[in-house]
C-alpha cells in the first residue's frame, strides 16, 4: 500500500482510539443516554421512517434513471470533482465498485418496505466499511452528488419529491451504517495477515493459510474481505475454509475470477511471507449453539469451502448427535481440489453421507442438475440447509428445496451468504 494511504489509515486509526478512550473514560454519560434512549448530544428522537412510501415513490419514477450505470458513472464523476482527496479511498478500477454500488441501490429500492431488515444489513455494512476509512463527512458528499447525479440522468423529468425519497432512503441507510461502525471501535477497523502457505491446485485456484497478526474473531461458516498491497483499496470477498483454531491460523480457496483483480493477485503473485489485510468477518451461513435439526450441505466450486469450515466445526461438537448429508458439485470426477474422496470423507466423519454430483459447470441452466438430485432425494423438511456456491446455483438450489416435494423445507432453514457480489 502507498505511503499516503499507509498515513491516512493510521490517523483514523489514532482518532478511534481517541474516541473509544473517551466513552471508556465517561461510563456515567454513555449510561444516561442509553438509559434515556438517546446518544448524549442527540436530537429527540423522530418517528419510524416509512420506508414503504418512499418505495412506492422511487419505483414509480425508476425509469428516467434506470439502467443505473450512467447514474452511478456521472455520481463518481461529481464526487470526484468536488471532492478529489475521496478518489484514493477507491482502487483504481472501478468497475467492481461501479456493480456493487448497484446492487446497494437495488437492495435498498427492493427491501426497503422493510426497515428493520435495511437497518441490520446496513450496521453490519458499516462495521465493515471502517476497513476503507469512511467517515461520516463522505456520506454527505456522497449524498450531495448522488443527488447532483439523479438530476443529470433524469434531466427534465425529474422532480424535488422523488429526490427527497431518495436522500431519506440514503440517510436511513446511512445512519444504520454509522451506528455499525460507532458500536466497532473496540476492534481494529482491518487485521494485518502474513501469507503462511501459498499451494497452487490448479492453474486458477490457489489454497491460502494466513495467521493475523492479532486474534481474528469468526465463526466457522463466515466469510472474509481480503486485500492484497499489489491492489491498495481493492477488496474481495472469501468463505474462511476452516474452524477455529488454536493456532489462530484461517484458511482461504480463491479461484481466478479474471485478470488484473484481486483474484488474480491472490492466485499468481502472492507467496508466503506476503502480507494481506482482512475485514471483519461477515455472514449468518453459522451452526446454531444448539443444533435441534440434521444438516443438509451443498456446495459447489470454492463454495466447498464453508462446507469444509461448517463439517470441521460439526465434528468439534459431536455432542450434538445430528447427522450430515454433503452433495458436493464437480464439473468432472477430477475437478475438486481440496476434498478427499467421497469415501475418505465417510471414513473420517461417520455421521456424514457423501454425494457427489458430476457434470456441474457453468453456462445457463449448469447447476440444475444439482438441484434436481439433491431435490430427488426426498424431503429435506426436518433439516437445516447451507448452501454454499455461485449464484447461479444458490438460486435455483434454494428455488428447488422450497418447492418441494410437499412438505417443502422452509425458506427460513436455509442459509447462504449473500448472492450479489460474492467472490467464489
Amino acid at each position: 500500500m502507498n505511503t499516503v494511504n499507509d498515513s491516512y489509515h493510521s490517523l483514523l486509526a489514532r482518532h478511534d482510539a481517541m474516541r473509544l478512550r473517551r466513552q471508556l473514560l465517561s461510563p456515567g454519560a454513555r449510561q444516561a443516554a442509553e438509559g434515556s434512549g438517546e446518544r448524549a448530544g442527540s436530537p429527540p428522537p423522530q418517528r419510524p421512517y416509512d420506508g414503504a412510501a418512499d418505495q412506492r415513490l422511487i419505483v414509480d419514477h425508476l425509469e428516467p434513471v434506470t439502467p443505473f450505470g450512467d447514474l452511478i458513472a456521472h455520481l463518481y464523476d461529481a464526487m470526484f470533482a468536488h471532492w478529489p482527496y475521496l478518489r484514493r479511498l477507491f482502487p483504481e478500477s472501478m468497475e467492481f465498485q461501479r456493480r456493487h454500488l448497484e446492487g446497494i441501490f437495488w437492495y435498498l429500492i427492493e427491501n426497503l418496505h422493510d426497515p428493520d431488515e435495511v437497518a441490520s444489513v446496513f450496521t453490519r455494512l458499516g462495521r465493515d466499511h471502517r476497513k476503507l476509512g469512511v467517515r461520516p463527512a463522505h456520506y454527505r458528499a456522497f449524498e450531495a452528488a448522488l443527488c447532483e447525479a439523479l438530476r443529470r440522468t433524469a434531466g427534465p423529468r425529474w422532480n424535488e419529491a422523488v429526490e427527497q425519497a431518495w436522500v431519506r432512503m440514503l440517510r436511513f441507510a446511512v445512519a444504520a451504517m454509522v451506528r455499525g461502525a460507532e458500536a466497532a471501535l473496540g476492534e481494529p477497523p482491518a487485521w494485518q495477515a502474513t501469507v503462511t502457505g501459498h499451494e497452487l491446485r490448479r492453474p486458477d485456484l490457489a489454497v491460502l493459510r494466513v495467521r493475523t497478526h492479532e486474534p481474528y474473531p469468526y465463526r466457522a461458516g463466515q466469510y472474509a474481505a481480503v486485500a492484497s498491497p499489489l491492489l491498495p483499496q481493492a477488496w474481495r470477498q472469501y468463505s474462511l475454509a476452516c474452524a477455529p483454531r488454536p493456532d489462530g491460523e484461517l484458511e482461504f480457496h480463491v479461484r481466478l475470477a479474471g485478470r488484473g483483480g484481486v483474484s488474480e493477485a491472490l492466485v499468481t503473485r502472492t507467496r508466503p511471507g506476503d502480507t494481506l489485510r482482512l475485514g471483519p468477518a461477515s455472514g449468518t451461513m453459522t451452526l446454531d449453539d444448539d443444533l435441534a435439526h440434521d444438516l443438509l450441505l451443498v456446495a459447489t466450486g470454492t463454495g466447498w469451502a464453508a462446507a469444509k469450515a461448517l463439517l470441521q466445526d460439526l465434528a468439534a461438537r459431536r455432542s450434538a448427535h445430528c447427522a450430515a448429508h454433503l452433495f458436493l458439485g464437480v464439473r468432472h470426477p477430477s475437478a475438486p481440489y481440496d476434498t478427499e474422496e467421497p469415501d475418505e470423507l465417510r471414513r473420517r466423519y461417520p455421521w456424514l453421507q457423501v454425494t457427489q454430483v458430476v457434470g456441474e459447470g457453468p453456462g445457463p441452466g449448469a447447476h440444475h442438475a444439482l438441484a434436481e438430485v439433491v431435490a430427488g432425494h426426498g424431503s429435506w423438511a426436518r433439516h437445516l440447509a447451507y448452501v454454499s456456491g455461485p449464484p447461479s446455483m444458490v438460486g435455483p438450489l434454494v428455488a428447488r428445496l422450497t418447492a418441494g416435494p410437499s412438505p417443502a423445507l422452509p425458506a427460513a432453514r436455509i442459509r447462504h451468504d449473500p448472492l450479489p457480489d460474492r467472490a467464489q
